[in-house]
């Protein structure tokens, strides 16, 4: 396989987690050379970034200029060079991210992040985003059996409800690219929905 760049999407609680590993095995048994990574992260500097980014009020600007500083780091020094070099890149989150958290959740201006987007990732996009799409509240729920929740997981349900209508304006936009995978069902569900888009695109 030629290098493909794939990021996975969704709310917090969405799942798409989970389902990066399952992703890996399908495309190494298909001859991929894979890098997984993450986002705000990927880096030292872009971990400690993330750091800040999770556990540190700041407002959506801030936390707008701290991802994309993190992912300018992670483009250069992870994302690009594996892509080059042909290998597959599966990203847990990217640039989606924000235009959901800080554009739909926060509110900001949409041009000052595509402006930023276009300084940090000079035209380079995904090949294949998976969407998580679920409920909020079932979202809510599922992360309160998981784990405790970090600084923009305490948000309330209207809050991820805008990230949630962010994301479907972002499919909308870009349908050949962003493929919106219904959360709600279980894992094995899920999974179903995943392969199919695989298969389909002959990966």
């Amino acid at each position: 396989m030629s290098g493909r760049f794939i990021t996975f999407e969704g709310i917090d609680g969405a799942g798409k987690s989970t389902h990066i590993d399952s992703v890996a095995r399908h495309l190494r048994d298909r001859g991929a050379d894979l890098v997984q990574t993450r986002e705000p992260g990927g880096t030292p500097l872009a971990e400690s970034l993330r750091e800040l980014f999770l556990h540190r009020n700041m407002d959506g600007l801030t936390e707008a200029l701290l991802v994309f500083a993190a992912r300018r780091d992670h483009v250069r020094a992870v994302i690009a060079p594996a892509l080059a070099q042909g290998r597959t890149v599966l990203c847990d989150r990217f640039t989606d991210a924000s235009f959901a958290y800080q554009g739909g959740g926060r509110g900001m201006d949409e041009a000052v992040l595509t402006t930023l987007e276009g300084w940090v990732q000079e035209g380079r996009e995904p090949d294949l985003t998976f969407w998580f799409d679920v409920d909020p509240a079932i979202a809510a729920a599922r992360r309160a059996q998981a784990r405790e929740a970090d600084r923009l997981e305490q948000l309330d349900l209207d809050f991820f409800a805008r990230v949630r209508g962010a994301y479907a304006r972002r499919a909308a936009q870009a349908p050949q690219r962003i493929v919106r995978i219904d959360a709600a069902r279980t894992i094995d569900g899920v999974a179903d929905q995943i392969r199919a888009e695989l298969e389909r695109r002959g990966w």
